[in-house]
């Protein structure tokens, strides 16, 4: 357990997977869940998962460095400013906005449907607007903590 400013996870969900930090996508949730694991409050929710693995590549950034960054309580500028010291992959203002808009739009491949479908059945079995990954994480935080589907 650490002292650091951590949300909660076992009372409510990270931030929106659309939430952004830089420009990025993705960024703010992983630094949930990563300050959360440090606390022991990550509840249901993985630090590293394959989600968080889309922007660590994208970066080139380790996550065991960045958890480490994490525990010493900086908040988001200065992981931010942390992560671009750091990352091995620099990339333009262009690139970014590409990147999170395919976040933003990113829909089950073949390899990913069945999962998604499984997924999507647990949470909003009779949600038949959710097609893309950022809105059926959304509704899994929204129904794990007390939402209706």
């Amino acid at each position: 357990m650490s002292t650091i400013p951590a949300p909660d996870l076992t009372q409510r969900p990270p931030r929106s997977p659309r939430s952004r930090l830089g420009g990025y996508a993705l960024i703010p949730r992983m630094l949930d869940k990563g300050r959360a694991t440090i606390a022991g409050k990550e509840g249901e929710y993985h630090y590293a998962c394959p989600l968080d693995q889309r922007i660590l590549e994208f970066l080139g950034i380790e996550p065991e460095a960045l958890k480490a960054e994490l525990a010493t309580g900086k908040g988001d500028a200065e992981i931010f400013d942390w992560i671009q010291a750091h990352q091995k992959n620099k990339r333009t203002p262009e690139e970014v906005a590409a990147w999170t808009a395919e976040q933003d739009n990113r829909k089950p491949d073949s390899d990913s449907l069945e999962y998604f479908n499984e997924y999507l059945s647990k949470v909003g079995p009779h949600r038949t607007d959710i097609k893309i990954w950022l809105d059926l994480l959304d509704l899994d935080d929204y129904v794990s903590f007390g939402g209706k589907a």
